[in-house]
């Protein structure tokens, strides 16, 4: 197994920031190297690798991100994070045994929407994914899905009703996804909403979800047991796919015109030499 220098070398969700208390340490794995991630009294983290060398360290979106090589680049901007009035909600990690780039690949598909996520995120007879656009933006290195529309029984927590919403995804980086989406209590805004995988071995990774959202009323409980919700009804489906990890050779799964985005992902993946938790060849 080869582990390439790309997923060495890139920023990875290790713990919740918030949880972290003074004097308090935990360990976690990445890529089958355990780390461990400590919390001084004077509130500094820090993040160790087995053989004792320090790990980088960045500190963002309620997460600590670390990474077992030398990352060459800053961590990835979300400029929603950054405006006020948004609430930001961390969900937590949820273990799943599939690729990590498996778990990244699902979160940008919306097909299956009224088949998973029934009268939530989608219902029958409203199956049809319109067209839309994607594409890979080599200024700023990211895969970008634009004009995607669908009708949802229930868009957001904080909806009363079904509506027509619209979406717009966006990878910055192999193992994280960010969706924009119809805010509905205000209009002409985006809600968002992230995915940050960390990879524990090529098929098993914890999955992150965090929100920046526009929503006044629900319970900080609401909001994360609903997106939990949500993502428990996806990794059923993520633990039996086969293959296990997630195929690049174009030839090995047909696409249909709703995996616009997905194929864009593994021409992307490819491209940038993203091996870890991809197959590709057939077996």
């Amino acid at each position: 197994m080869t582990t390439s220098d790309v997923a060495r070398n890139d920023w990875y969700p290790v713990a919740i920031d918030n949880l972290l208390t003074n004097g308090q340490s935990e360990v976690v794995v990445l890529m089958q190297e355990e780390l461990t991630i400590s919390r001084g009294n004077d509130g500094v983290i820090k993040v160790t690798a087995q053989d004792g060398r320090p790990c980088p360290v960045a500190i963002n979106y309620g997460h600590v991100w670390s990474s077992i090589g030398q990352p060459d680049h800053a961590l990835f901007d979300i400029p929603e994070a950054h405006e006020d009035g948004r609430r930001m909600v961390d969900c937590g990690p949820v273990r799943v045994k599939a690729s990590p780039l498996r778990v990244v690949e699902n979160f940008l598909d919306i097909a299956h929407f009224p088949f998973v996520h029934t009268d939530i995120l989608g219902a029958e007879p409203h199956t049809e994914v319109e067209p839309y656009k994607v594409e890979i933006r080599d200024t700023v290195d990211e895969v970008w899905a634009t004009r995607v529309r669908f009708f949802q029984p229930q868009a957001a927590k904080s909806a009363e009703e079904g509506q027509m919403t619209d979406y717009m995804y966006r990878v910055p980086a192999p193992c994280t996804s960010i969706l924009y989406k119809t805010c509905p209590p205000r209009p002409g805004s985006w809600d968002v909403i992230a995915l940050f995988v960390r990879p524990i071995s090529e098929d098993l990774c914890d999955a992150y979800a965090w929100m920046a959202l526009y929503d006044e009323t629900s319970k900080q409980s609401d909001l994360v047991q609903f997106q939990q919700m949500i993502f428990l009804q996806d990794r059923s489906i993520l633990e039996n796919q086969i293959p296990r990890l997630l195929p690049l050779d174009p030839k090995m799964e047909v696409p249909t015109r709703a995996d616009t985005t997905s194929i864009a992902y593994r021409r992307w993946l490819k491209r940038k030499g993203m091996t870890y938790g991809a197959q590709l060849v057939a077996r």
